[in-house]
């Protein structure tokens, strides 16, 4: 039994860091994976198991969401993919009109079918959902620090009624003593759900085992919603279907060398953590929104304080809520982050020029603006970092190696751990 020829499975992610969290999870399975960095024009960069397509439509207007989920999805079918995933954040969080709900409707539409899970779960970070409820640790989504999300801050966990808020289409819910079933009970929850005219379902999740059931139950599928981790089960359909092989080789990657960066963004508690972890221990350069927008020479004191250290160094926008706040009344949330997303791409164009190959980059819309900054177009996923984090390595002829971190994953020395094994350790 040998991989297939052309791609079996198609990704459509929400963000950069969410493009390899769900990639990491293919490659964990097994499957080739090959991400792109927005919706491509020509062929696929390598031959894989599985493509991602990562755009960096989360906060977009939906509109400009769904015309470039659908791009990718059609993209994603002229590559011959046999089935899709719509891939967002494990925390669901997007804007006050999407774009979750929207994007996945479009989707089904451009499919031709009627209906789809939703599960953002992912249990190995903290994330479960019970009767349609998200959890974060033992606390709920909106007592978890999403709520003060900058951009797409959750106050509301009961996850039905938040995709209902966004969608057309009549929300429902797979409960978890339906997953506790097997594939079958939630084959059956299914059926009844789509009897009632539900199109789009919440599926609860508490473990690993209930997320390897529900992949087993949507085997045939032409769409699956949610985060990285009900992607665990879709590997094992591939192979039970006779088109995937055992690709013990998936996640070996070249190895890159070079000076290297860790690039903050994310104001999340885990990255806060990280942050205060690493300034403990190695050089690190604040960037304020608020001298940016002054027009100091910023970008430019960041370069010199990264070339001139002789080590990897940590150049973050990283803040306290309250900081955070006082920014966003100054200047406006959307712009106070465009500020700083564009600083840091503009940091990590000129440190790649003075040869650095290297980049740790945490936050899904840093990652983004990173990744543009640098003409990334292609990524090989390789073995995990922490959970939901792989290192990746750039589809190029002189490739530069990547940890793309969305905010809250990652333990609290994860920059030192990506440095190392992305290709040389922080000192």
């Amino acid at each position: 039994m040998t991989s297939s020829s052309t791609p079996l499975l198609g990704v459509i992610a929400d963000d950069s860091t969410g493009a390899t969290d769900l990639a990491n999870t293919l490659v964990r399975g097994g499957m080739r994976t090959v991400q792109m960095i927005g919706v491509p024009t020509g062929a696929a960069a390598a031959e894989a198991d599985a493509i991602v397509v990562a755009l960096k439509s989360r906060t977009n207007p939906a509109g400009e969401a769904i015309e470039q989920s659908l791009q990718a999805l059609r993209w994603l079918k002229a590559q011959g993919c046999r089935q899709f995933f719509f891939k967002y954040c494990s925390t669901f969080d997007s804007t006050a009109d999407g774009n979750i709900g929207p994007v996945a409707e479009a989707l089904l539409d451009e499919l031709g079918s009627d209906f789809a899970i939703a599960c953002p779960a992912f249990p190995e970070n903290g994330r479960t959902l019970c009767r349609g409820y998200l959890f974060v640790g033992d606390v709920l989504l909106n007592e978890s620090g999403m709520e003060n999300h900058p951009l797409t801050p959750m106050r509301d966990p009961n996850l039905v009624r938040v995709l209902q808020s966004q969608s057309k289409s009549k929300v429902g819910l797979v409960r978890y003593d339906a997953v506790a079933k097997g594939a079958d009970g939630v084959r059956t929850a299914i059926a009844a759900l789509r009897a009632d005219g539900v199109r789009l379902a919440i599926a609860d999740a508490l473990s690993d085992t209930d997320l390897r059931v529900l992949g087993e139950a949507n085997a045939d599928a032409v769409l699956i919603t949610g985060g990285s981790g009900v992607a665990l089960g879709l590997p094992e359909n591939f192979r039970k279907a006779g088109l995937l092989g055992a690709a013990s080789e998936a996640a070996v990657l070249p190895r890159v060398e070079g000076p290297g960066v860790v690039l903050a963004g994310s104001v999340s508690k885990a990255t806060n953590g990280q942050v205060a972890h690493w300034r403990e221990r190695h050089p690190a350069l604040r960037i304020d929104p608020l001298a940016l927008a002054r027009g100091e020479p910023v970008v430019q004191q960041a370069i010199d304080f990264a070339l001139s250290a002789g080590e990897p160094v940590l150049i973050y926008a990283t803040a306290a809520p309250d900081e955070v706040k006082a920014v966003q009344q100054s200047l406006g949330a959307n712009e106070a982050g465009h500020l700083v997303e564009k600083a840091l791409g503009e940091i990590a164009r000129t440190l790649h020029a003075k040869g650095v190959r290297r980049f740790v980059v945490a936050g899904g819309e840093t990652s983004g603006a990173v990744v543009q900054a640098l003409g990334v177009t292609a990524l090989r996923i390789g073995a995990q970092i922490d959970p939901g984090v792989p290192a990746t390595v750039t589809v190029a002829d002189e490739p530069v190696a990547l940890a793309l971190k969305s905010g809250n994953f990652g333990g609290v020395d994860f920059f030192e751990k990506a440095l190392a094994q992305i290709g040389g350790a922080a000192r």
